[in-house]
């Protein structure tokens, strides 16, 4: 009998990448992927377990398909707050068939329809109860993952199909999975695993399939993009992939996510630099400038080199686009090592910024810290630093207006208006641009917009 399933994503953009793999695998064993949660007879929720907010919401949507679904229906939870706690959810929710881990996907859709052992277990499959049992201290008071695990689930990456939205036109390509970084507030690494590449032929491989699929907007994410490579090929290949990737008909833009400072090399900042269809927009998770917060971060940055970097991009590419994301409220922060951050978002004034309040996860180093803040501390500490942002964004959108951007088309928001994006910002996260167009677009519409108005963090245009 066909099985109908529905997937529920949750998190990042890793867990979308994730679903549509297990989507393709399901599909090419005979089942149907369905909208509708109603209709389907395995219900299916890829979840996010990184900070406590992304926790809580992953569990009360398990427990709103669990109250929903009907007494024959099968509910299995993956991704990372079941790969973080399958233990803890097989005994607290028994109302779940079964669980599995990140490192489970090459298993799950033979479990799932019963071909293989495993279909009635509460725990996780074999795999990652195997990784589980392989953990090792790091010394730092988090776990990593002995480098014998490669070839259980924690094999490098290679090329997977996948399967897509009907008129897709913006999507990920996965280029590493894991981390070898020791973010002492961070919780990657125990769950994904060790940094692990993907070949560039199965990256090549893989965008080809987008390309045929429509998309045109191809999103280059892992945890730490700019060390791609390194493990497979011995040095870092990024600049190589994206030369190839570029070669690509079909795929218009190239947007790189998740570049570290020390990985921003001259190499890579040429590639950008000569390459059309790379958008002149970066991602850097900074987290911090203050050198007291980044060393009890456990990063390699420091402030001076975080500014190096941003400086070395705008000398070479003058209208580059940066983003990044700040990690406020850090236990042992002072009240000077915020004044540092206030005073570089004022100095720097980088484009596209997110602050997060510091979240006390399990299983990582700085758990064990001393110095913690209470929440109030921490959220008026975020609430002063996007304070802060919100200026330097009016400020830097109010230079566009005037200016003529493309704009790729998201939405069709009624008769002759659209909301689209321009090639400096990402999907969902960055601003927005409302236009109005005489010629009817669709979504994925590449098209000319004069800049009319700016507000805050959006733009307000008009179709060239």
């Amino acid at each position: 009998m066909c099985k109908k399933i529905f997937i529920d994503t949750l998190g990042c953009a890793k867990n979308d990448y994730d679903s549509q793999m297990l989507a393709a695998s399901l599909i090419e064993k005979g089942c149907i992927v369905t909208q509708d949660a109603a209709e389907a007879d395995i219900l299916i929720v890829n979840t996010c377990g990184f900070i406590e907010d992304a926790k809580r919401e992953s569990i009360e949507r398990i427990f709103e398909y669990s109250d929903a679904k009907a007494k024959d229906v099968k509910l299995v939870v993956t991704g990372c707050l079941s790969e973080r706690y399958h233990n803890e959810l097989a005994e607290e929710m028994p109302e779940v068939d079964m669980f599995f881990g990140v490192n489970d996907y090459d298993d799950l859709p033979s479990i799932l329809l019963g071909e293989t052992p495993g279909g009635n277990s509460k725990a996780v499959s074999e795999s990652t109860r195997i990784k589980d049992t392989e953990r090792m201290s790091d010394g730092r008071g988090g776990s990593r993952l002995s480098s014998d695990r490669v070839g259980t689930g924690l094999d490098n990456l290679r090329y997977r199909k996948r399967k897509f939205e009907k008129g897709a036109y913006s999507g990920v390509l996965k280029i590493a999975e894991g981390c070898n970084n020791a973010c002492s507030f961070c919780a990657i690494p125990s769950i994904r695993g060790p940094f692990r590449s993907k070949r560039i032929e199965d990256c090549i491989r893989e965008a080809q399939d987008m390309a045929d699929a429509g998309i045109r907007e191809l999103i280059l994410i892992a945890q730490d993009t700019s060390q791609y490579g390194k493990d497979l090929y011995g040095e870092i290949r990024l600049p190589e992939l994206l030369h190839e990737l570029c070669r690509i008909d079909g795929i218009e833009w190239i947007r790189l996510m998740y570049v570290y400072d020390n990985g921003i090399t001259d190499e890579l900042i040429r590639t950008i630099k000569e390459e059309p269809k790379i958008c002149n927009y970066i991602d850097i998770p900074i987290q911090h400038v203050s050198d007291n917060v980044l060393r009890l971060m456990r990063r390699r940055s420091t402030g001076a080199s975080i500014k190096e970097a941003v400086q070395r991009l705008r000398d070479a590419i003058p209208d580059i686009h940066i983003r990044t994301t700040l990690l406020v409220g850090f236990p042992g922060e002072t009240e000077e090592d915020v004044q540092q951050l206030v005073d570089f978002i004022d100095e720097m004034k980088i484009d596209r910024m997110g602050a997060f309040a510091f979240s006390d996860e399990e299983g990582t180093a700085s758990f064990e810290m001393d110095g913690k803040l209470d929440e109030e501390t921490k959220q008026e500490r975020r609430d002063l630093v996007m304070q802060h942002q919100m200026a330097v964004s009016s400020e830097l959108n109010e230079r566009k207006v005037g200016k003529t951007f493309e704009i790729m088309v998201d939405e069709i928001c009624g008769e002759g208006l659209y909301a689209g994006r321009s090639r400096y910002d990402s999907p969902e996260i960055d601003c927005a641009v409302t236009f109005t167009s005489d010629e009817e677009l669709q979504p994925g519409d590449i098209v000319n917009v004069l800049i009319k108005e700016s507000f805050e963090y959006d733009l307000e245009g008009v179709r060239v």
